[in-house]
């Protein structure tokens, strides 16, 4: 299932599943077999985001590791950011926001971006240094499934993964959209799943998020 031949894309990383895990670590111990987990329910692109200091290790771990998923790095805001991520062994790149800097940084790494926007502006300015694969974030905040609508007229050439307050309950209003190819959500790998080592919990958590319809 690795990804080998042709170059990673941000579009093939959000076409890759219905859903991105959003995934937090606080053990280094954790990230291997949690990622096992999830590639065993069918979900291989995984999102790591940098917002604990064991983040970087456990990226080192599953890209190491688990030579079936591909693990990027989440959260990721700055040029420093970007590097040590692709140290790290991450393949691709997800951030909150835009800025040229970062995504200067991610090229000269290598790292697909798939940056986050929440209006109109930063979607052109995305689209003017070459990124039409985006992250629509705070995607409930934001305006939720009415604004991706919205934007299908004036932006119909764009991908978007919306997350922020996605769930089961409401992931489908989104992949029903013609310009959502995934969605992101931390619903995959609950804390107290990873505090208990239930990895037959995420595992099922991924193999039903991985049959969720797309539009």
């Amino acid at each position: 299932m690795a990804v080998t031949g042709t170059p990673l894309t941000a579009r093939a990383v959000m076409q890759d599943a219905p859903v991105i895990p959003v995934i937090v670590l606080h053990e280094v111990q954790h990230a291997v077999p949690m990622a096992r987990a999830l590639v065993a329910g069918g979900i291989r692109m995984l999102e790591v985001t940098l917002r604990t200091p064991q983040a970087l290790a456990c990226i080192e771990a599953i890209a190491r590791e688990v030579s079936e998923a591909v693990v990027g790095a989440g959260t990721v805001r700055s040029s420093n950011d970007a590097a040590a991520a692709a140290r790290a062994g991450a393949r691709f790149a997800v951030s909150p926001g835009y800025t040229t800097a970062l995504g200067s940084a991610c090229r000269e790494a290598g790292l697909p971006l798939l940056p986050g926007v929440a209006t109109a502006s930063e979607i052109m300015a995305a689209q003017a240094e070459g990124f039409d694969a985006l992250k629509f974030f705070p995607a409930l905040q934001s305006g939720g499934s009415a604004m991706l609508k919205a934007w299908q007229g004036p932006f119909g050439d764009v991908l978007f993964c919306p997350t922020g307050g996605i769930q089961p309950g409401n992931a489908a209003e989104f992949l029903a959209l013609a310009n959502v190819a995934c969605v992101g959500g931390s619903w995959l790998v609950p804390g107290d799943a990873l505090a208990q080592g239930d990895w037959e919990r995420i595992t099922a958590l991924a193999r039903a998020a991985s049959q969720l319809a797309r539009g």
